[in-house]
């Protein structure tokens, strides 16, 4: 992308007079393409919050009686959030205090 060095605004590749051109649609701006040009630039991501808390959401989780579907330990850490439509329930999110194992019920 190319922007105008007149009004900053984006410069487009117009063909109408029969030779390639970078142009401004705000002003009269022109500048002949002569040559192919490249030009990348490699985004840096930002780094992802986790949304549900990540390991800092287990840390004041309180713990109730719940069967671990993978160890079939009695006991799990568990909080709730709102996840969906106001309308329907809130999704709860546990943890088994013996493997650590995550699930969620709806």
């Amino acid at each position: 992308m190319l922007f105008c060095p007149t009004c900053s605004n984006l410069l487009v590749v117009s063909g109408e007079t029969g030779y390639n051109k970078w142009s401004c649609n705000t002003c009269p701006y022109e500048f002949p393409i002569t040559k192919q040009m490249t030009s990348r630039t490699k985004l840096v991501r930002k780094a992802v919050d986790d949304v549900l808390g990540g390991e800092e959401a287990w840390k004041h989780a309180d713990a109730t009686m719940a069967s671990c579907p993978t160890c079939n330990n009695d006991k799990a850490y568990f909080y709730q959030l709102q996840i969906r439509s106001a309308d329907e329930p809130m999704t709860t999110f546990y943890r088994c205090t013996k493997c650590a194992h995550q699930w969620r019920e709806n």
